[in-house]
């Protein structure tokens, strides 16, 4: 059973007809929402969006059919948060991987719906679960779901000194092949080649992916877009206050090392991060307040 008071949730924060929550597995929580435009589920572990699905499209984000629900484990699939640092922590390798966001338990803050008929939901991370990082930086996500999909992280720096976070929505993306899918908005990109060493090179046109990709993609900040001509449709990906792009897609050989992936999983699927990674980690002054933002949205293939 959940620990958590669903009740309470529903009386404060549900909307009713459009916002209910939930219990879920293993004494876990979840929010869902149902409106005008679309399908999403939130867990409150993590504030992890596992679900985001307009009326008469496939899934938009992919969810791993084995992924593992449990206190403290991170979800295979929709757009897990990576704070305050991405990847190993970049001077102690014990600490978590990616941070220690999405695995804690975020407190809803906020909730309501839209003139546009959209709804939006708002959390915070409580400090008891920033033991980890030692500094004053609250940190709140607003999820909006609509016509598409719109999703702020704001981190603020309440400290005396000047704090570096390293952060991204690793969102995980359905595709139908991804070895017939194209991701644009790349090209001229410089890039971190993690296959290769972490060697520097240079993006030329569209990328294709064909054997395992793992990529940080610096001073990205334009638009990128799939391409799948297998569902017929493409997905936007518009950003601000993110200075890089991560492209991931473990292929066969490390899909095969992981449990809560599957065989064959790796081909309907491929992340597009949005980020602030490597280089392009962000230094908050004292009192200063960063905030990342995306919107993804669906379209129609020309032709």
């Amino acid at each position: 059973m959940s620990l958590i008071d669903i009740t309470a949730l529903n009386r404060s924060f549900g909307i009713p007809g459009q916002l209910d929550f939930r219990e879920a597995p293993e004494g876990l929580a979840l929010a869902k929402i149902s409106n005008a435009y679309a399908e999403a589920t939130v867990y409150l572990q993590g504030a992890h969006l596992t679900e985001w699905t307009p009326h008469g499209q496939a899934p938009v984000l992919w969810l791993s059919a084995r992924a593992v629900y449990a206190k403290a484990k991170a979800i295979r699939g929709g757009v897990p948060i990576c704070w305050p640092w991405f990847g190993a922590h970049p001077d102690n390798p014990g600490l978590p991987a990616h941070g220690v966001a999405r695995t804690s338990v975020w407190q809803v803050t906020g909730s309501g719906g839209r003139e546009d008929g959209s709804t939006w939901l708002a959390f915070c991370l409580p400090p008891s679960d920033l033991s980890l990082w030692p500094h004053t930086t609250p940190v709140e996500i607003r999820l909006t779901v609509g016509k598409s999909l719109e999703i702020e992280l704001s981190t603020r720096n309440l400290g005396g000194e000047p704090v570096v976070i390293g952060q991204a929505l690793h969102a995980y993306f359905h595709v139908g092949d991804v070895r017939q899918a194209r991701i644009l908005g790349l090209d001229g990109c410089p890039y971190v080649d993690k296959t290769d060493g972490g060697r520097r090179k240079t993006q030329a046109g569209p990328l294709s992916i064909a054997a395992e990709v793992d990529r940080i993609y610096l001073d990205s900040r334009a638009d990128c877009l799939i391409e799948d001509p297998v569902l017929g449709r493409r997905i936007r990906i518009r950003k601000t206050g993110s200075a890089s792009t991560i492209v991931w897609n473990p292929w066969a050989g490390k899909s095969a090392q992981l449990a809560d992936l599957g065989p064959d999983a790796y081909l309907r699927m491929v992340c597009v991060e949005s980020s602030n990674a490597d280089e392009d980690r962000v230094s908050l002054a004292p009192g200063a307040e960063h905030r990342l933002s995306v919107s993804y949205g669906v379209e129609e293939m020309e032709g």
